[in-house]
């Protein structure tokens, strides 16, 4: 790719960034991937490929450009990851929640926004959400969609808990407050596994994201 630079290589493969006359483009490409997790890379992106095509052209997400069998065109989102750019204004989390919920209406639960590198500041203040790799593309929005939409919802206000603390609603600290009994379980059974398969053996580290992780995309 002329004009590009490789911003992470790991188990999972590659993610560059590329111009694309005056616009930057994001590729992940799972072609180069260990071959033990291949297939786990190539499901991911199909996954990503999925949500993004169903997403269309929201605004605070990037937008799917192509998929092929091995490789993901997304578009670049410009701003800041949240732990960088440290966001105190109240606005903003009303902002992120009211993409969220758009999001959700569309039929899409993210899945990890726990991560703040997952959420961005873009360059004007807004929102975005990147990283769709464990979304959920369910139009249907059953009863698992809405327990795992209203834990998108907690883990955003966990952020605003962090970053704007005395802004929180009595509604939004009862939240805090009751996760789901699906929430309760993996943090019991299934987060300590997920965290020696991501610490130890991948080697992520806790805010690895837009920098670590393939850009601000």
């Amino acid at each position: 790719m002329a004009d590009s630079q490789l911003l992470k290589k790991d188990l999972f493969g590659e993610i560059w960034i590329f111009a694309e006359g005056d616009e930057l483009r994001i590729v992940r490409d799972s072609s180069t991937a260990n071959g033990w997790v291949r297939w786990l890379a190539r499901r991911l992106l199909r996954r990503e490929a999925r949500v993004l095509e169903a997403l269309g052209d929201a605004d605070g997400v990037p937008h799917l450009i192509d998929v092929e069998h091995d490789r993901l065109t997304r578009s670049y989102l410009p701003g800041m990851p949240m732990h960088h750019a440290k966001p105190h204004d109240p606005d903003y989390f009303i902002a992120a929640a009211r993409l969220l919920r758009k999001l959700h209406q569309l039929g899409m639960v993210h899945n990890d926004l726990a991560k703040e590198p997952n959420v961005l500041v873009l360059d004007d203040g807004s929102p975005a959400f990147m990283d769709f790799q464990l979304a959920w593309f369910a139009p249907q929005r059953g009863r698992l969609f809405r327990i795992l939409a209203y834990e998108d919802l907690r883990h955003l206000l966990k952020h605003k808990r962090s970053y704007c603390p005395l802004h929180l609603t009595r509604r939004e600290l009862s939240i805090l407050d009751n996760p789901s009994l699906l929430s309760r379980t993996f943090m019991s059974s299934v987060k300590p596994l997920y965290l020696f398969v991501t610490r130890r053996l991948l080697g992520w580290a806790e805010r690895d994201g837009a920098e670590e992780r393939g850009g601000q995309s």
